[in-house]
């Protein structure tokens, strides 16, 4: 395949019929996003939420600055696209988050700005629209409370999932950090199939099934707030996953099928094992893993 930019490689993953031991002999499938070409699920969005800033004249190509807040993969979209439409880029990211990842976003041509640990995301956001409001034309995509964030997974991903797998999907099983990608493919396959159960995935320390606050290894999912996106989607279980279970799933899959998935991959596994045991025999499972284990190798993902 001929290729003039990178940017063309975005979407059409590869989806894995995954050959383990699933509960009542039932099938999961995942969406492998770590074969984007930034390394993971938020190329999509990335490009998605720029090209919208554009159309609707927020953004103007090869002026604007972007600005924003991340936990490192949307970062690495948002740099991409930026670079693709000649943009400066600022990303604000806590200094907890992946090395490799900071490393990457440097790598393509983005200013880092770090902020402490112990304010988590919420001072990532404060300090984005604080260099926003003292950057001339600049933009904040927001990726927290966008509609193109949703809509980048509902107009992508969702109807990939759709024309891949052979069959109705019983259940779809993912993550949510900011939540875009669970409520755009829900609300999907929701709207082609009312039957398929929505099942949402989050640490221990997440607050989405009212646990208390605080610090995982899991990366990449867990929210301190709840999603606005999540207000008009139906979900109909929560999955609260510990990091023991997400990290045993990450070594299982080096070892067993040589997938180098990331944690809240990992976490999203052991979720949609749980939701087999509860379904019916050969049920299809769907499933994203939003990265690789190659971008927390500084964190001994595999210990």
């Amino acid at each position: 395949m001929l290729i003039k930019s990178v940017s063309q490689l975005i979407g059409h993953t590869p989806l894995i019929d995954l050959q383990i031991d699933v509960p009542n002999h039932s099938h999961i499938y995942a969406k492998l996003e770590m074969f984007n070409p930034g390394g993971s699920i938020k190329d999509r969005l990335g490009q998605y939420m720029i090209q919208d800033a554009i159309n609707h004249g927020d953004v103007i190509e090869g002026t604007t600055t972007i600005i924003e807040p991340t936990a490192g993969n949307t970062g690495i979209g948002v740099a991409l696209a930026a670079q693709q439409h000649h943009l400066p880029a600022i990303l604000v990211v806590p200094e907890k988050f992946s090395f490799e990842k900071q490393q990457l976003m440097k790598a393509l041509g983005a200013k880092l700005i770090n902020t402490p640990s112990d304010q988590g995301i919420k001072g990532a956001i404060k300090e984005a629209y604080r260099l926003h409001e003292q950057t001339p034309d600049s933009f904040v995509p927001m990726q927290f409370k966008n509609p193109a964030n949703p809509a980048a997974y509902y107009h992508t991903l969702a109807p990939e999932l759709v024309k891949e797998i052979d069959g109705p999907i019983d259940a779809f099983v993912a993550g949510a950090g900011s939540g875009g990608t669970f409520a755009g493919i829900a609300r999907y396959l929701k709207e082609q199939n009312p039957a398929t159960r929505t099942i949402v995935v989050e640490p221990e320390g997440s607050i989405l099934n009212g646990g208390p606050a605080h610090a995982h290894r899991t990366e990449g999912i867990g929210v301190e707030f709840i999603p606005p996106f999540f207000e008009n989607v139906q979900i109909d279980q929560t999955l609260t996953i510990s990091d023991a279970d997400a990290f045993d799933q990450v070594k299982k899959m080096a070892r067993t099928q040589g997938l180098f998935i990331g944690s809240s991959s990992g976490a999203a596994l052991a979720a949609s094992l749980k939701v087999a045991a509860q379904l019916p025999e050969n049920s299809r499972i769907a499933t994203v893993f939003p990265d690789s284990s190659e971008r927390y190798m500084s964190e001994n993902i595999y210990d």
